[in-house]
């Protein structure tokens, strides 16, 4: 890379800049795996406010990293009032990665911000589960 009047340019041959996205939102959230069973355990209409009745039949562990990453969501689109959890929903893409099937007040608070393309990485180990999104949306 060289630098032009304080601009990285790319090497006319290795580096093809992508352009045409812009970052819109970025969110990160953790969770204590044990102490969120204990939440669930200690309130059990909890399950069922929180997740779609295909993510309820997850392992503890797998909820969690799924909390995380909605709170993480939550967090990337501004964390407006009004956003209902079962509005989002993580899946798995035809790859098996992570993915977010929006609906409703999740869906239209991505679109009022052009988000076109929404980032999820989950992770769960020594008892954390985390979560990062990155929410893209096209260049103007």
């Amino acid at each position: 890379m060289r630098g032009t009047a304080g601009r990285l340019t790319p090497r006319r041959d290795p580096i093809k800049w992508k352009t045409e996205a812009v970052i819109v939102g970025i969110g990160i959230d953790v969770v204590d795996v044990e102490r969120f069973g204990q939440t669930l355990e200690r309130t059990p209409a909890l399950r069922a406010r929180l997740f779609t009745p295909a993510e309820r039949t997850l392992p503890l562990a797998s909820l969690a990293a799924r909390f995380a990453a909605k709170e993480a969501l939550a967090k990337a689109l501004g964390a407006p009032a009004g956003l209902q959890w079962h509005d989002c929903e993580i899946v798995k893409d035809p790859d098996g990665r992570p993915a977010f099937e929006l609906r409703g007040t999740v869906r239209t608070r991505a679109i009022a911000l052009r988000a076109r393309t929404i980032h999820l990485s989950l992770s769960h180990d020594a008892g954390i589960a985390s979560a990062m999104v990155v929410a893209e949306a096209e260049a103007s």
